[in-house]
């Protein structure tokens, strides 16, 4: 995958199929420590160790439609290609949380691409999850809950295009600021 957003929807889209009624993404860009960690934590099923012990195997999948499953494994290469590792842990009926970590310059680190798309895409397409979204750059932190926003909209769906499109202003805005 060209970008790290895609490997983000790609493990997102693992958690919702997990049934996990709530995603936590947390992106932490520490720049002067020439880092970049994506954690991904979800409450969804969660899964047996054998699988756990497996699953960075391409050949190790539960999809029933291709025998591969490359969305961790293609990660984990990612990651290792920029001197930085990929955590997985994962406990049935609890669920998983996936941690990737980079050389932050590493010159063949992929670049983060449309996060703010993958998020909004992923809400509009699931809208009954609940989404936690942290963005750190060098500890300064910007924080989006969607129960949150739920409970300021007052029953208006949060999957409304028109609150998709100030979601991702919002997301832009407080992204860009961080950075400074």
């Amino acid at each position: 995958m060209k970008e790290l957003s895609l490997h983000i929807l790609d493990i997102m889209q693992n958690s919702i199929r997990a049934k996990a009624t709530e995603i936590e993404l947390i992106v932490n860009e520490d720049i002067n420590n020439n880092l970049l960690e994506i954690i991904i934590k979800d409450n969804g099923k969660g899964m047996p160790k054998e699988l756990v012990d497996s699953v960075k195997n391409p050949f190790s999948t539960t999809r029933t439609t291709r025998k591969v499953g490359l969305g961790i494994p293609l990660l984990l290469e990612a990651c290792q290609r920029c001197g930085g590792d990929l955590e997985l842990e994962s406990k049935e009926g609890i669920g998983t949380n996936i941690k990737a970590s980079f050389e932050y310059n590493h010159i063949d680190r992929a670049p983060m691409g449309e996060l703010v798309n993958t998020i909004t895409m992923i809400i509009l397409s699931e809208p009954q999850i609940r989404y936690i979204f942290t963005y750190i750059v060098n500890n300064k932190k910007f924080t989006m809950d969607t129960k949150e926003i739920e409970e300021i909209l007052e029953g208006v769906p949060i999957n409304d295009l028109s609150i998709i499109k100030w979601l991702e202003d919002y997301l832009k805005e407080n992204m860009e600021a961080l950075k400074g």
